[in-house]
């Protein structure tokens, strides 16, 4: 596979911010044309199969950057354990944009996309979860705990980026990946 180019990342990050705010459904072709700087005919050139592949393009491209700094990092036995964590949480943070951005996850939940896109989207959640689940079980946690903890870690990103977006504050989200990391020391 080749490597992206940087206006594909451009790209591809315009269309992820179009379909966090919007969901599928709401996502206009105008508000995709206007996110990534093409013509509409230009991104039906490189995804003609329109809103659908632009969506699993993102898809693609998210879990790719989720299992490259989130997965990877908290699996890296070469690295220390308090290391691992810190990096991970700050590519989280990175991620969600200090707490700024919705989960394209949820977004894309909402009416016929979780239809269209649910196996993607569970392929994604569970490369956070199993990243973490990996974590806890290197750091001495039983399987029971690991599992569950990874689970609550999951719920308090996911919560605090909606308190976040609700509040107008990202202090829920960064005040929750405090508590993560206080969670695995």
């Amino acid at each position: 596979m080749r490597p992206q180019k940087v206006q594909d990342i451009e790209m591809l990050n315009g269309l992820m911010s179009v379909f966090r705010s919007k969901g599928y459904e709401g996502a206009s072709m105008a508000e995709l044309s206007e996110a990534t700087g093409l013509k509409k005919a230009s991104l039906y050139h490189r995804y003609p199969g329109g809103k659908k592949d632009m969506t699993l393009a993102v898809l693609v491209y998210l879990e790719e950057n989720i299992k490259k700094h989130v997965y990877n990092v908290l699996t890296d036995s070469e690295k220390g354990k308090k290391v691992r964590l810190e990096e991970a949480i700050r590519n989280i943070k990175t991620l969600y944009d200090g707490g700024s951005e919705v989960c394209i996850y949820r977004s894309l939940s909402l009416d016929s996309g979780i239809e269209l896109f649910g196996a993607q989207i569970k392929q994604g959640i569970h490369l956070i979860l199993n990243g973490f689940k990996q974590f806890g079980l290197a750091s001495g946690m039983s399987e029971t705990d690991a599992t569950e903890k990874a689970n609550q870690t999951f719920i308090e990103i996911q919560g605090s980026l909606v308190m976040s977006k609700a509040l107008q504050t990202t202090k829920p989200f960064i005040d929750s990946l405090e508590k993560i990391r206080l969670r695995y020391i």
